[in-house]
């Protein structure tokens, strides 16, 4: 199955529980593509003791994820890109969401 993920935000818990839901999906064989949009873009400055968001994403990208973020999202929020992905666009979300057999969005 292909399965698309929106995350929407910037809370820790959130975006920990994507990733980990991201990464089993792609253990059980499906194609995963997450796309940060909103607050999502800021993923790489969220730190909290509990939830290691780096680590989920280091995982979800070695067990073959792909992540991209909206860069209309970035720019607004003063951010030139993201170390863990390339800068996209809505077009590239909605190549998402027509190409996936299910869409989730975590916000």
């Amino acid at each position: 199955m292909k399965i698309g993920i929106v995350v929407n935000t910037n809370d820790p818990e959130t975006v920990w529980n994507a990733f980990r839901f991201a990464s089993t999906c792609l253990l059980e064989n499906h194609e995963v593509r997450v796309f940060l949009l909103g607050r999502g873009v800021e993923i790489e400055q969220i730190k909290d003791e509990r939830f290691n968001i780096a680590k989920q994403t280091d995982r979800f990208l070695q067990v073959g994820g792909q992540i991209l973020a909206c860069g209309t999202c970035l720019k607004m929020r003063n951010m030139e890109g993201l170390a863990i992905c390339p800068t996209s666009s809505m077009a590239d979300l909605l190549k998402i969401v027509q190409e996936s057999d299910k869409v989730l969005t975590f916000s």
